[in-house]
């Protein structure tokens, strides 16, 4: 199992609750270097599934069928001690009249599906405290999508497996290689000089992944998207977290920038969209001001942390990239923005996959 982030522990973390020995192979599977700040770590964990615009597809079924999961893992690893933070609730606004309108399709079409999204015209928005951006035109919300604290699910999904038996080696992989027909059919390489043999072998190396499968024959280019992300310290008196009556109803969307209320009156807020692997720290600069439209307490805030991370495209495929390339050689990679709403179901393809040989 190549991969220590978001996706691929939650593969460890299913075969491992299946009763499959696991070896997790990544610089990052040390604890002491699980913490830190990139990759998956790097994301907000905003579960947008039932807003998803599409109602049918490969996308529709991931997405519903990982919130689903999202929910049975949440309690099943409290149960154990492992508590995921998760905040319910997911407001997008609409800051133009073409989306008001496919917005307001979207709540109809929802509803007509038997979930319960709600369409919020710009009255029932001016209540809501903190205040939102004056040109909001009214918003979607979805009540069971929302955010879930990315690297608190890392360290649950590492405890839990770990305490079950997961093995770690924390080195880099230089190559992966076939093996005999039989019992050890690939051999992974690490930077260390040593090989270890399997039966089975999972990718989920996000980026690292194209160039491991490459030389094998199988050709699946991605390419980095930057993103940058802000933590910020609210204005006295400014407390996005009250989430009384007049607080928000969740994390909120606005023009592909996302808000997410943090305890002690911070504020997560991210991310940009840049091609590449260098940030432009214009863009950085731009996110606390919405596009212009920040409201005055989000201009007055205080920045904490600014922290980046890279995304996984794929080029030519649609993301995310969940193959089977050769008996024994599962792909699960290539997420986008989607690696933590989409880590169980990426799960639950790789275990169904092995289960059925």
């Amino acid at each position: 199992m190549i991969g220590a982030g978001i996706v691929g522990l939650a593969v460890a973390w299913l075969l491992n609750r299946r009763g499959h020995p696991v070896l997790l192979i990544d610089p990052a599977a040390s604890p002491s270097t699980s913490n830190l700040r990139s990759g998956s770590g790097a994301a907000l964990g905003m579960l947008m599934a039932q807003v998803y615009r599409r109602s049918s597809g490969r996308g529709w079924r991931l997405r519903q069928q990982s919130l689903a999961l999202w929910q049975q893992w949440r309690a099943e690893l409290g149960e154990r001690g492992h508590a995921i933070p998760f905040r319910p609730g997911l407001l997008q606004l609409a800051g133009s009249a073409d989306e008001r309108d496919t917005q307001r399709r979207l709540v109809e079409q929802r509803q007509r599906q038997g979930l319960p999204l709600q369409w919020l015209e710009p009255e029932a928005l001016q209540g809501l405290r903190p205040q939102l951006p004056p040109a909001a035109l009214g918003g979607v919300l979805s009540p069971n999508d929302g955010q879930l604290d990315p690297m608190a699910a890392m360290a649950a999904l590492r405890a839990d497996a770990t305490a079950a038996g997961l093995e770690a080696w924390p080195v880099a992989v230089d190559r992966i290689s076939r093996g005999d027909a039989q019992q050890q059919r690939w051999l992974v390489h690490g930077a260390d000089g040593r090989s270890r043999p399997c039966r089975w072998l999972v990718v989920c190396a996000g980026l690292g992944s194209a160039a491991l499968v490459e030389p094998l024959g199988h050709d699946r280019p991605q390419s980095p998207v930057l993103g940058q992300a802000l933590e910020l310290q609210l204005p006295s008196g400014c407390d996005a977290e009250g989430f009384g009556a007049a607080g928000w109803p969740g994390s909120l969307s606005w023009g592909g920038i996302n808000l997410v209320p943090r305890p002690g009156g911070r504020l997560w807020l991210g991310a940009t969209l840049e091609p590449g692997e260098a940030a432009d720290p214009a863009q950085g600069a731009h996110l606390q001001q919405l596009g212009g439209q920040a409201p005055e307490w989000l201009r007055q805030a205080t920045v904490l942390e600014q922290w980046q991370g890279l995304r996984a495209r794929p080029l030519g495929r649609p993301a995310p990239l969940l193959e089977a390339l050769e008996p024994g050689l599962l792909l699960a990679s290539g997420h986008y923005r989607n690696g933590v709403l989409l880590a169980p179901a990426s799960a639950a393809w790789v275990a169904d996959h092995i289960a059925q040989g």
